[in-house]
């Protein structure tokens, strides 16, 4: 029998079996892997046949695994490693969220105004009749347009240069907010995370970036190791955290808090929250904080909550009970 190439098509394939019932597609990539020993056609006691991954099929999705933990670069390491910060100070964490953000444009030139009418060549004679001149079309549209007491004594309009918005795509590294039920106390929060002293000078370039930044959360952060720039390269109204030793076993200093700013967070930010999903460690299932009762009759909102925190400073002060 000839051997069968397990590709990347292969693996996918597996992972869906894993995550799902086993319904069989019946194309040729289950027969790859029926040949090569990945997965094997069971009988459920209804009577259908599933696919059920062998001990073989488990192997190769667990090296591929590891494979691609080892392929990921200092940058998505890095940030990985601050997002399980962010995670044990109570915070629900997302990486490389697409948001629309709001920068303000230059201020627009302002209409010109347009040139005054020819005086007549000669006077026309007693009795005889003129045509009209003829008024500029731009005239008459800016007539149209601001009121006459706003002319100058040329009869030039003058109004007010306009700023207008403009709006782009961002993705900051980590977008986190707080885990409470008061929307005043979200504390929405960017960080950028870099991994080299390059990647970081091509950040600070970009002023429209940052304001997009700033336009979406409270705080903004840069993250960076250690030794790649001083807190006085970076702008001031960002705050810096900086990892002294190896990404995996390094601790994080925060060298500089942010400039707070009260920001509500926009519609449009919510919806892209509704389609995504958070980040949580391999030990963490995912629901994990719902339905987890706590002792006694306040539950688990007298204790800690998300890793440390405590539970009642994250939906504010809790009021005293009243006899």
């Amino acid at each position: 029998m000839p051997d069968i190439a397990i590709q990347r098509i292969h693996r996918t394939r597996l992972l869906q079996i894993w995550r799902s019932a086993g319904w069989p597609c019946r194309d040729a990539i289950e027969i790859d892997l029926l040949a090569a020993g990945m997965v094997r056609l069971a009988q459920e006691p209804g009577g259908h046949e599933v696919l059920r991954l062998t001990d073989a099929g488990i192997v190769c999705l667990a090296e591929a695994r590891q494979k691609g933990a080892r392929a990921l670069s200092a940058h998505d390491r890095l940030a990985m490693r601050f997002s399980e910060q962010l995670r044990a100070a109570g915070r629900i964490v997302w990486r490389e969220l697409s948001l629309r953000a709001a920068v303000e444009a230059l201020p627009t030139a302002p209409v010109p105004a347009p040139a005054p009418a020819p005086a007549p060549a000669s006077t026309p004679a007693p009795g005889s009749q003129t045509a009209p001149m003829p008024v500029p079309a731009g005239r008459l549209a800016l007539r149209g347009l601001w009121d006459d007491d706003e002319e100058g004594a040329g009869g030039a309009c003058a109004p007010t240069p306009a700023v207008a918005r403009i709006w782009r795509m961002a993705r900051p590294d980590l977008f986190s907010i707080r885990h409470t039920s008061v929307p005043a106390y979200l504390q929405p929060m960017v960080h950028e995370v870099k991994a080299s002293r390059a990647d970081l000078l091509s950040d600070l370039r970009h002023a429209a970036k940052r304001e997009a930044y700033q336009w979406l959360c409270e705080e903004c952060y840069y993250v960076f190791p250690a030794g790649i720039a001083r807190p006085e390269e970076i702008p001031e109204p960002f705050g810096v955290w900086v990892l002294h030793g190896t990404i995996e076993t390094g601790r994080f200093e925060l060298l500089r808090p942010a400039r707070h700013a009260r920001c509500p967070l926009p519609f449009a930010v919510w919806m892209a929250l509704c389609r995504a999903t958070p980040m949580y460690g391999d030990g963490e299932p995912a629901q994990a904080l719902l339905g987890e009762g706590g002792e006694g009759a306040g539950g688990a909102e007298t204790g800690a909550v998300a890793g440390g925190m405590p539970g009642s400073a994250q939906d504010g002060p809790v009021p005293a009970a009243q006899p």
